[in-house]
């Protein structure tokens, strides 16, 4: 299933425009056999997190090796600076979308999947099953994360206490800067939502 839209929230024109493919993979999803739930939240994510107009570019596809190396490749090459996936990334005999990226990778980026886990460990002791990666193909950054909603939502932004002060950065906060040095669009973050790092030599906010 491929789908492209347009987000919710009104973006800052001054900011650069931003395409991103969004993946959920899932035997059952794609199938039909009830509700992808991955691609919703991501772009509800996105929307909260994001600054920057945006254009998503959606698939929702079955756990199969080729299919989704193959659809990594396409988003990438059509200029997708940041592709997330949702889903198959566990020890099951069908969890194979860690193996599809490592597949298409110029560089693998080890730092993204060791945070995931190191967040997904203050909730679950079984977070150590998880096998999520990052690569960087091209001038995309390809991240796979965990296939629940509230999983998605604690990796991309992190812990908050109940005065909202962060306690552990999610993976999200250093996305924009990792995107700057792969020749990408320069990407703003919400701060209250989500706060993104860069030395300061490196900020060139658009919005001010």
């Amino acid at each position: 299933m491929t789908t492209s839209d347009a987000p919710a929230l009104l973006p800052d024109p001054r900011c650069d425009v931003v395409h991103i493919g969004i993946v959920s993979i899932s035997d059952r999803a794609s199938s039909g056999t009830y509700e992808d739930k991955g691609l919703p939240a991501l772009r509800d994510w996105l929307n909260q997190a994001l600054y920057n107009p945006w254009q998503a570019h959606s698939r929702l596809i079955p756990d199969e090796q080729a299919l989704i190396s193959q659809t990594l490749i396409e988003l990438a090459d059509a200029g997708c600076s940041l592709i997330l996936t949702t889903g198959g990334t566990g020890p099951a005999l069908r969890d194979v979308t860690p193996e599809a990226t490592l597949a298409v990778a110029d560089k693998e980026m080890p730092g993204f999947g060791e945070q995931m886990r190191q967040i997904s460990l203050r909730f679950v002791p079984t977070a150590i099953l998880s096998r999520q990666v990052a690569v960087i193909r091209g001038k995309s950054l390809i991240i796979n994360l965990p296939g629940q909603p509230k999983s998605i939502q604690e990796t991309l932004g992190g812990l908050k206490d109940a005065e909202g002060k962060q306690l552990v950065d999610g993976i999200f906060a250093a996305v924009p800067y990792c995107i700057d040095l792969i020749g990408g669009p320069y990407l703003e973050t919400r701060d209250a939502f989500c706060k993104a790092f860069r030395p300061k030599n490196a900020v060139q906010s658009r919005r001010v």
